[in-house]
């Protein structure tokens, strides 16, 4: 299996923010304008683009259709995107306004019956199942949703295996309390995961420092790596990142 870098991109009031484990008050906002930073990654070598409307996931209604399809028109990049959808009709639009996969993280918890509709549908390989996690006191891996405010007890592990059944190839798998804090990937996590779905292409997210943490990642079985503040705050040099050969 090959690993794909995604380099991402999140928007909040059309500016480039990151935040820090998903909380809405620790917010940091770059200089850069969404399209700016895509075509600089564009023209690095990215080949994908990861790409979330944070105003979105919490309020619903995906809102970034029209940079999404300037990036498709400006750029080679393929794009993954998600962030409030809502509903069928989000995805048909979405996957219209040129993006190549869906992703859906808050709908995909607490609605799995029509996520796993839509795998049908639409196919596999058009939607990216993202399931972000934090651990709790006894160990358990927890689904927050709406922005990771929200949680509802449901569990990472019990939820994965309806997905797998059902098809799923892309697996967007991030550790809440590692975003945004350049702490390294829960590369455990992902061996865990691996070891029960070893077909899934998934997508380490959160904490990504450098280099050596995309190697450590393709190491662990990861299809993919997405990388966020590292790339913003120039971690991780561009050109070596997507040279060739690159290191995923």
């Amino acid at each position: 299996m090959s690993c794909v870098m995604y380099p991402a991109i999140d928007v909040r009031d059309g500016r480039v923010v990151r935040l820090r484990q998903g909380d809405y008050a620790q917010e940091t906002r770059y200089p850069d304008d969404p399209i700016t930073v895509a075509t600089r990654y564009a023209q690095a070598g990215a080949q994908w683009l990861h790409l979330v409307d944070l105003d979105a996931a919490r309020a619903g209604g995906y809102t970034l259709s029209p940079l999404l399809q300037r990036i498709r028109a400006e750029t080679p990049l393929q794009v993954q995107t998600g962030g409030g959808v809502r509903d069928e009709r989000d995805v048909d639009a979405i996957l219209a306004a040129g993006a190549q996969r869906v992703v859906i993280g808050s709908l995909a918890v607490r609605e799995p019956e029509r996520v796993i509709a839509w795998l049908q549908r639409f196919g596999a390989e058009r939607i990216t199942v993202a399931l972000d996690t934090r651990q709790d006191e006894p160990g358990r891996w927890l689904l927050p949703t709406e922005g990771w405010t929200n949680s509802d007890g449901a569990l990472l592990t019990d939820l994965l295996q309806r997905y797998v059944d059902a098809g799923l190839q892309h697996l967007l798998c991030t550790d809440i309390n590692r975003d945004g804090m350049l702490s390294g990937p829960n590369l455990d996590l992902y061996r865990d995961l691996l070891a029960t779905a070893p077909h899934l292409a998934i997508q380490a997210s959160g904490g990504v420092r450098d280099l050596r943490d995309v190697i450590a990642a393709r190491d662990a079985g990861c299809g993919g790596v997405v990388l966020g503040k590292a790339l913003l705050e120039g971690r991780i040099d561009l050109e070596t990142l997507f040279a060739e050969p690159a290191p995923c």
